[in-house]
């Protein structure tokens, strides 16, 4: 993933290109053979919720909605939401997402919560643990799936389903059934949802049902995937927090190919070469209109923090290394596979933490 070529078109065939590569290297298997175009941005999504439900305005009458918050949701004038499992139609596809939803009248912040490839939003609520402690907070999390039959996400740009188009439908109907702050959205992801979620940072000119994502979210974290895109010239000014292990094998710390240690996956990891992380975050940082120099600290035994600040718009770069872990979410369930969890960190409570301060957008 070399530097983009100059000039708009440029730049977005770059990206393209680039989305095209990872789809071919890190989702394999995911890139099937049916057709993979882009899915079409005129159908109409449609959800089928499930069990418990939450008014816009529980135990009394719905209030005026102030600025920057959901006017349908916020006056009750929209479908109730439900808890758990649910479908939307968006694309042609059904697709499946899961939600957690707090306790109150709002406004409610929104957290995206995006799974890493080859998982699932089951595997990633339970891992992350973002849905149950983010509801705890305050926050309406959406733990959204990949398509049928693919193993990631399709990052804005790149060919296949759309799912910057998906995310936004579901924001749509969250913001349609529930009273949403706005000006107060996130995404969190694992590996290739950590570059997912990087990606929604970055304004898009294309036209999706709903209300759109990409370049309105207020902050993002990346777990194990900073460095798997590459930051675009004019992101929002977001609170971007990364975590990442130095002894990461599948999304490298110090870059180069990834699945340094798969032997399946091999051959076509060798058609992506990833930039080190550390690198990474100061092109975010640079992006973002930050000071040049970082701040670095120790905050626990096993990790180094890198703050970038002064921002441009009040945004914010945080990287946290944390030594010897491997491609795993910091504070997690041990999954013996993807290599040691670091337990000097809970990126959970750090996420939860980072965007409870961070201000609407």
């Amino acid at each position: 993933m070399g530097a983009e070529p100059g000039g708009r078109t440029g730049r977005r065939a770059g990206r393209r290109l680039g989305g095209v590569l990872l789809c071919g290297a890190l989702l394999a298997a995911g890139c099937t053979g049916h057709d993979d175009r882009p899915a079409p941005r005129s159908s109409s999504p449609t959800a089928s919720p499930a069990s418990p439900s939450l008014s816009a305005e529980p135990g009394g009458r719905p209030g005026s909605p102030g600025p920057g918050v959901s006017a349908a949701g916020c006056a009750g004038g929209g479908p109730a939401l439900r808890e758990g499992r649910a479908t939307i139609r968006y694309g042609g596809l059904d697709r499946v997402y899961l939600l957690a939803l707090p306790r109150g009248r709002g406004p409610h912040p929104v957290l995206f919560d995006l799974h890493g490839l080859g998982s699932n939003a089951a595997d990633q609520a339970a891992y992350s643990r973002l849905p149950r402690r983010g509801a705890e907070r305050g926050y309406i999390v959406i733990t959204p799936q990949a398509a049928q039959g693919r193993l990631g996400w399709t990052l804005p740009h790149a060919y296949g389903p759309d799912d910057t188009g998906f995310l936004g439908a579901l924001l749509d109907r969250v913001e349609r059934g529930a009273c949403v702050d706005r000006g107060r959205v996130f995404a969190a992801g694992m590996s290739f949802g950590a570059g997912m979620s990087a990606a929604l940072a970055c304004p898009t000119d294309s036209g999706t049902i709903g209300d759109p994502v990409a370049g309105r979210l207020a902050g993002v974290a990346a777990v194990a995937g900073l460095n798997i895109v590459s930051p675009c010239e004019h992101p929002a000014p977001v609170t971007l927090l990364a975590f990442h292990g130095t002894a990461d094998t599948i999304v490298p710390y110090r870059g180069g190919h990834p699945f340094q240690n798969s032997t399946r996956r091999r051959g076509l990891a060798r058609l992506v070469t990833l930039p080190p992380v550390e690198r990474s975050a100061r092109a975010w940082a640079t992006a973002l209109g930050c000071g040049a120099e970082d701040d670095v600290s120790a905050p626990a035994g096993t990790v180094r923090l890198d703050r970038w600040t002064g921002c441009r718009g009040g945004a914010s770069v945080r990287l946290y290394t944390l030594r010897g872990a491997g491609h795993t979410w910091p504070g997690a369930i041990g999954v013996a596979r993807l290599g040691p969890t670091g337990r000097d960190l809970d990126a959970t409570k750090v996420i939860l933490d980072a965007f409870d301060a961070t201000p609407p957008r």
